[in-house]
């Protein structure tokens, strides 16, 4: 197993941000949902770890960073992903759920950033990623119901079953204390309240256009998998491969939601290395265009 190495940067406004590196080669950043740390893709940066110097990150809000702050926004999250880009030198980044939002949103407001391949992003088109759950959870949680809260979140996002969307919450709530206990529960409570926050953003984010990402001039791959809703991949890729010029998508057959969290991180790996291997990007082909 590689070494790894915990760091510290801090962001525009401040905000501690921390990360631990893993590896040696080419600087990538790893950038996670939204309830999830930079821990929980360990296995995925081992499997990089002979390629890429990889850098998890716990996003503000997540494990050891500092709070989301009372001026919370993705531009906050665009600012750490440029000082982290700063201070390690990294261009290429992968983007998980909310992460792969974040990633997409920082290339197309930087030019710094010259790759980036997202599974399943937090992009949400014209309400495609549901938040109407969004009220109740957070009542729920405001009086200290937390099982609560974060069952109304899984049965409202989006990629709960059909008969677990529709079950009386005190029996949904009920299965999810059984299955879900130990460090599991732990990790999910720790990042409940910023995943909130992180879906009210989404939610505010879905009154642009997904022309915005036209602006992107990085390298960029497209990510999803056959076992999550088809609104991921049939809606949110097509779309988003169609503005970004030169983008590319792939759909995984088997995969689900947590992909990259979980046992089919190698697959996500092997992507990453194929996704990055060296080859023109769309300013590469500009310039060269420019030139003859």
């Amino acid at each position: 197993m590689s070494s790894q190495r915990e760091r510290v940067v801090h962001s525009a406004d401040g905000t501690r941000i921390a990360y631990e590196t893993v590896g040696a080669g080419r600087g990538l950043l790893v950038l996670g949902g939204a309830l999830s740390t930079g821990g929980s893709y360990l296995p995925l940066a081992e499997a990089l770890s002979e390629s890429f110097e990889v850098h998890l990150v716990d996003r503000r809000g997540h494990g050891r960073s500092g709070p989301q702050g009372e001026r919370y926004s993705i531009e906050r999250e665009t600012e750490d992903v440029l000082a982290l880009h700063a201070q390690t030198g990294a261009s290429l980044v992968f983007g998980h759920s909310f992460g792969g939002l974040v990633a997409l949103e920082a290339a197309r407001r930087s030019p710094q950033l010259e790759g980036v391949i997202v599974y399943e992003p937090g992009v949400s088109v014209a309400g495609s990623i549901p938040c109407r759950w969004l009220d109740r959870a957070e009542a729920l949680l405001a009086v200290g119901d937390r099982r609560g809260a974060f069952t109304v979140m899984a049965q409202g996002a989006g990629f709960a079953p059909a008969a677990f969307a529709r079950m009386p919450l005190p029996l949904a709530k009920t299965i999810l204390r059984v299955a879900l206990r130990g460090t599991r529960w732990a990790q999910i409570d720790a990042n409940l309240a910023a995943s909130f926050a992180e879906h009210r953003q989404l939610a505010a984010i879905d009154e642009g256009t997904v022309e915005r990402f036209a602006a992107i001039r990085a390298r960029v791959v497209l990510l999803a998998g056959t076992r999550s809703p088809a609104f991921v991949a049939e809606g949110l890729l097509g779309q988003l491969e169609g503005v970004i010029a030169g983008s590319e998508s792939e759909l995984i057959d088997g995969l689900d939601h947590a992909a990259p969290e979980e046992n089919a991180a190698s697959v996500i790996a092997e992507r990453i290395m194929r996704g990055f291997a060296r080859r023109p990007s769309h300013r590469d082909v500009q310039a060269d265009h420019v030139r003859h």
